[in-house]
């Protein structure tokens, strides 16, 4: 564990990026073999707006990370947080509660917030536009809420006081689980139902990317399963009953240019709908 701790206390940038592009690659060769679903669709197109979302990503991250470096080296400094608070326990404990604790402010709850609020939802929306769930899908997120959920995240790390070297394996794992989770790939019934048990399987999450109320807001988890099932937001939906995308924003301009998908969150917006 010392080992796991010396690398993310000082990951470079550049092995960062490696995990982002590699994930990407791998899932991808992977659902090209054994797809989920056959899509009929320019994968190249899609995959360009998939991935110019995530750069914008990385590019709000990059800018603002200081900000995670500041506020976790505060928490240590002044044994602030929910972490600094706990009993002494073993180093893989601390960080399994850290990373739980995180994924809960980090990813539930921002995901919950933003499918309840609606000036939030306008920027979320675009990440449910997408008619093709594959791993490019993964950060598919508008800058603007690129910058809602890294408010979270430097919320979470505040409130949990989560020292920098777990920030950095917590975001890497979240990108490798969202990659993972998104794939178009189709896991045995029985392997992806205990999976479910544990993290978010890639039958739970495409649930959520359901085009209809109330499946869209449902399985908002990103690593971790439990709290799902713990808020009673986990659903199951049968993986052939799924039709991607948002009911409100169905036709290939709206959810297929990037000039559009750029300008949803400023244009008046349908009210979603129940089945």
């Amino acid at each position: 564990m010392n080992d796991i701790i010396a690398y993310f206390s000082t990951i470079p940038s550049s092995h960062r990026s490696l995990i982002l592009v590699g994930g990407i690659t791998f899932f991808w060769l992977i659902e090209n073999a054994y797809p989920l679903f056959n899509f009929n669709y320019k994968k190249w197109h899609h995959a360009g707006i998939n991935i110019f979302m995530t750069f914008t990503t990385i590019v709000v991250n990059f800018c603002l990370a200081f900000i995670l470096l500041k506020t976790a080296d505060w928490t240590i400094a002044n044994h602030f947080g929910i972490l600094q608070w706990l009993p002494k326990m073993s180093v893989w404990l601390y960080a399994l509660a850290g990373l739980l604790l995180l994924d809960l402010i980090g990813a539930y709850l921002v995901h919950l917030v933003e499918h309840k609020t609606k000036i939030l939802w306008r920027f979320h929306l675009i990440h449910h536009t997408d008619t093709w769930i594959d791993t490019t899908t993964a950060n598919r997120h508008h800058p603007g809420e690129s910058m809602i959920r890294f408010t979270f995240t430097a919320l979470g790390v505040l409130i949990i006081g989560t020292p920098m070297w777990l920030v950095f394996l917590y975001q890497t794992l979240s990108v490798v689980a969202t990659q993972f989770n998104h794939a178009n790939i189709s896991l045995p019934k029985k392997v992806d139902t205990i999976l479910s048990y544990f993290i978010v399987s890639p039958d739970m999450h495409k649930v959520h990317h359901h085009h209809v109320l109330p499946y869209t807001d449902s399985n908002y988890g990103n690593i971790f399963s439990i709290w799902d099932r713990l808020f009673g937001t986990f659903m199951m939906l049968p993986k052939e009953e799924i039709v991607y995308g948002i009911d409100t924003h169905p036709h290939p301009e709206e959810h297929n240019e990037l000039k559009n998908l750029l300008k949803i969150p400023f244009q008046k917006q349908p009210l979603k709908k129940n089945q």
